[in-house]
C-alpha cells in the first residue's frame, strides 16, 4: 500500500512540474482545414482582391477560425491591423493598404473613427477585414452613417464545427506536436468535447502535457480524465 501512496505521490509532484514544451503549429493556408461550415470564408479569403465589396466581415462563434482566416489574408494581403479607437491614426493606415480588424465585438470602437476607416478604405481602393462572434446588427453603433456602411458589407458567416471538422484538427494539433493518435480514440474525443476548435486546442495542449509529465502514452483513459477536469464528459462516461 505504501508503494502505490509513494508512486501516486511522485506521479502528482511530476505533474506540478512546470514544464512548457513549444511546437509549432501550422497556420498557413495548405494547412487549414475546410468543412462545408467554412468554405464560403474561406472563398472570399482566397477571391481577394475580387471582393464583392471593400468591407468584409467574418461573423462566427469563439473558436470557429476566424483567426486563422484573417492570418492567412493578412500574408496574402499584406495588411496591417488596426484598431479604430477615438484618436488612434487607423483610417489613415487604412488609407495606405489593406487592414484588419479582429474581435470587433470585444474590443470595442469608436463609431465615428471605424466610419473614416471604411471611407478611406473605399475612397482609396483598399479592403478592409473584420472578424466577430456577432452579426454587425448587434454591434453597438449609434452613428446612422456608420450602420448605413456597415450595411453595405460583404458578411460571411461560419458555424460551428462539425464532427468531421473536429477529428481533421485534433489530428492536425497532434501531428503539429509529432504525436499521432489511434482514430478510436479521436472520435472518442470528439463524442464527448465542448464543439469549438478552441476546445480542441486547449484538449490536445492538456493531453501532451499530461503524458509529458507522467511519461505515458495518450490512451483513453488520460482522455477521459482530461475531459472531465475540463467539464466535457459525455455519454457513457
Amino acid at each position: 500500500m505504501s508503494d502505490v501512496k509513494n508512486a501516486d505521490q511522485r506521479r502528482r509532484s511530476a505533474e506540478q512540474l512546470p514544464l512548457v514544451f513549444t511546437h509549432d503549429a501550422a497556420t498557413g493556408r495548405d494547412d487549414l482545414l475546410i468543412s462545408n461550415r467554412l468554405s464560403a470564408a474561406v472563398a472570399i479569403v482566397d477571391a481577394w482582391p475580387d471582393w464583392p465589396s471593400p468591407v468584409v466581415i467574418l461573423a462566427g462563434p469563439v473558436g470557429s477560425g476566424k483567426s486563422h482566416l484573417a492570418s492567412i489574408w493578412k500574408e496574402r494581403s499584406g495588411a496591417a491591423y488596426i484598431r479604430p479607437t477615438a484618436g488612434s491614426d487607423a483610417a489613415v493606415e487604412a488609407a495606405h493598404g489593406p487592414v484588419i480588424f479582429e474581435d470587433v465585438d470585444r474590443e470595442g470602437f469608436d463609431d465615428t473613427e471605424l466610419f473614416h476607416v471604411i471611407n478611406s478604405v473605399r475612397e482609396n481602393g483598399t479592403a478592409l477585414l473584420m472578424t466577430s462572434r456577432l452579426w454587425p446588427m448587434s454591434w453597438p453603433v449609434t452613428l446612422p452613417d456608420l450602420r448605413s456602411r456597415l450595411k453595405a458589407a460583404t458578411i460571411v458567416e461560419i458555424g460551428e464545427p462539425d464532427d468531421e471538422l473536429l477529428s481533421q484538427v485534433i489530428v492536425k494539433l497532434f501531428a503539429d506536436r509529432q504525436l499521432y493518435i489511434d482514430d478510436k480514440l479521436v472520435q472518442y474525443i470528439v463524442n464527448r468535447m465542448e464543439r469549438s476548435l478552441n476546445a480542441a486546442q486547449t484538449i490536445v495542449d492538456r493531453l501532451d502535457r499530461q503524458a509529458l509529465s507522467r511519461g505515458t502514452k495518450i490512451t483513453r483513459s488520460l482522455a477521459a480524465e482530461v475531459l472531465n477536469e475540463l467539464g466535457n464528459s459525455g455519454p457513457g462516461d
